[in-house]
């Protein structure tokens, strides 16, 4: 059975969540693993299967150093942070795990688990994306779509050189409080450098999540529309480990199929161009009758184009 369980000092916001010692040895115990689950709302998406094959050799042989993170439920636990132990534990058979048990509530149990993932080395660029972007909500109390709208109001003031409300300085102040406190970005750098990324076409997006290559490369193969020419090349850089100057000089050789019907607009402007080609290398307006038709169609349109 678990000893008693420490509470959880109140915490203002995510900040404070960094300051929290989870590795107490008095409050460390043993429960059965078959007691615990995963959370239904996993930060880390993508566990690499090499690494999580070591981790499962390193437990093998050494035991779990470090215990997993768990709070309680009314049957069994949640598990908040460890997840990679737990699964080399299950692979393993083992029936008990170390834990510490704390009483966080939903809010917590989140940030905890977006902490836990964002301080290791190993996370992808897409799971860390995310995990910075849901911290940002949970400590604005709004969400993700909000906190990329208020960096891009931000971004878009500065550049026309406007004000914007004493709210939304209030939540840039926090923004910042938190990329400074997790030590990876400004506001403005993770709007630039980071938010594109979750923009890019699936098939990019899932490769760069199971780090088969690097943000820079996903980046730039992106930019091929075609989804065959762009598929071919997500492989062959893959395959091959092309370097990024390889990747954009392969881009440049690939030939945009042809486009589709034009659009209305453009089908217009057309027809227009190819009229106007005929007036000038014909002698239609050489007929008094015909110069009198077309003047008075020029008229009319003249009218429908300046509406």
């Amino acid at each position: 059975m678990a000893s008693k369980r420490p509470q959880v000092p109140q915490m203002r916001g995510v900040t404070d969540l960094f300051n929290i010692e989870i590795e107490e040895e008095s409050s460390i115990s043993t429960v059965p693993i078959h007691k615990i689950r995963l959370a239904l709302r996993q930060p880390r998406r993508y566990f690499d299967p090499e690494k999580l094959a070591q981790l499962t050799q390193s437990v093998k042989e050494h035991g779990i150093l470090e215990p997993i993170l768990v709070r309680p439920l009314e049957k069994g636990y949640e598990l908040i942070a460890g997840e990679r132990r737990y699964r080399a534990a299950k692979e393993l058979g083992l029936a008990e795990v170390p834990v510490v048990v704390r009483d966080f509530d939903d809010r917590q149990a989140l940030q905890v688990a977006l902490i836990e993932n964002l301080q290791r080395d190993d996370l992808n660029p897409v799971d860390e994306t995310e995990g910075l972007l849901q911290l940002m909500a949970i400590d604005l109390d709004t969400s993700t779509d909000d906190v990329v709208s208020i960096l891009n109001q931000v971004a878009n003031a500065k550049k026309r050189g406007q004000d914007v409300t004493d709210n939304v300085i209030r939540q840039l102040e926090l923004i910042e409080s938190l990329l400074s406190t997790v030590g990876r970005f400004s506001a403005e750098s993770f709007r630039v450098n980071r938010l594109p990324l979750l923009n890019l076409p699936q098939d990019v997006l899932e490769v760069l999540r199971q780090g088969k290559i690097e943000f820079t490369k996903a980046r730039a193969i992106a930019r091929v529309k075609d989804e065959g020419q762009r598929e071919a090349l997500l492989h062959q850089a893959i395959a091959e480990g092309l370097p990024l100057s390889d990747i954009k000089d392969a881009i440049k050789t690939l030939q945009p199929k042809a486009e589709s019907e034009p659009t209305p607009e453009k089908a217009i402007a057309q027809r227009w161009n190819e009229i106007g080609k005929r007036l000038q290398k014909g002698n239609l307006l050489g007929d008094l009758k015909k110069r009198d038709r077309i003047q008075k169609l020029m008229n009319e349109l003249d009218k429908l184009t300046s509406m």
